[in-house]
């Protein structure tokens, strides 16, 4: 008998330059032998150095796309990307309250609110409704540093900052946050993961040097990825988190020559490797 592979869910927006988005979910989940679907939650025209333009579908047809995989493939791991506005999230919200009635599932939150080009991807009014109906369902939430800051209220400016926003927002959906470092300055990039384990909640860090590069796009969006396809797995959290981060790392450095401004980085560098 043929094994199903894990089945993963991609809730995100359409990156027409193939970098980020749907379009990094899916090329990550290949990469790790895992069952890619996606439910399309708005178009953008965007390249390596700009988003144009951002169409947000209807939240009653995002809706629709979920019941659609829930009802007959199945979801293993959810992972949730851009959401544009208020009705999408209230709208994905409910579809996953609705489904996870049936089964729990690790949902990978990654609260997208700006483009690396700068670009908003999320309307104010969106915020508070993130934190309110969606945050709280998460597994685990991977704000950046700005993300952060703005969802917890806080200073982020150190790492005792960070640790103590990370918490405060770990307070808020009762669940897990992985603080990336990516936006910081110095020659280390520093993970912070606050979990619970067996003696209660407690933090990871992950240490990582420092890559000069301009393949940056979509690397938010790969690394939610990773961690939620390595959850579908069956690895625990601090594990898959690890695991994503160095497999992202090898990522990075590996990307070629792509577009004049933040090219993406090579999701699969390592079938070549093995080719």
């Amino acid at each position: 008998m043929v094994r199903t592979p894990p089945r993963l869910l991609t809730i995100a927006g359409s990156d027409s330059g193939g970098g980020a988005g749907i379009q990094a979910d899916l090329k990550t989940f290949a990469a790790h032998g895992v069952y890619g679907m996606s439910v399309i939650t708005a178009l953008t025209a965007q390249n390596t150095r700009e988003v144009r333009a951002v169409h947000a579908a209807p939240p009653d047809f995002v809706a629709a796309q979920i019941d659609a995989v829930f009802e007959d493939i199945g979801v293993d791991a959810v992972k949730i990307g851009m959401l544009a506005d208020a009705g999408l999230v209230r709208a994905v919200a409910g579809r996953l309250r609705s489904h996870l009635q049936k089964a729990r599932l690790p949902i990978v939150l990654d609260p997208v609110m700006i483009a690396k080009s700068g670009a908003p991807l999320l309307a104010d009014d969106a915020v508070s409704a993130l934190a309110e109906e969606l945050i709280p369902l998460a597994t685990l939430v991977t704000p950046n540093l700005p993300e952060l800051e703005r969802l917890a209220g806080l200073p982020v400016a150190s790492e005792d900052e960070r640790r103590r926003a990370g918490e405060a927002l770990a307070g808020l959906s009762g669940g897990a946050v992985l603080v990336k470092g990516g936006h910081a300055e110095g020659p280390e990039v520093v993970d912070l993961l606050f979990a619970e384990g067996p003696a209660g909640s407690q933090w990871h860090r992950f240490v990582h040097p420092r890559i000069e590069t301009a393949a940056t796009h979509g690397t938010g969006c790969t690394l939610s990825s990773a961690i939620a396809a390595r959850l579908g797995r069956g690895e625990d959290l601090p594990r898959a988190v690890e695991g994503a981060i160095s497999w992202l790392h090898g990522a990075m450095a590996a990307a070629y020559p792509l577009g004049t401004g933040h090219g993406p980085v090579d999701h699969l560098y390592l079938w070549k490797e093995s080719a």
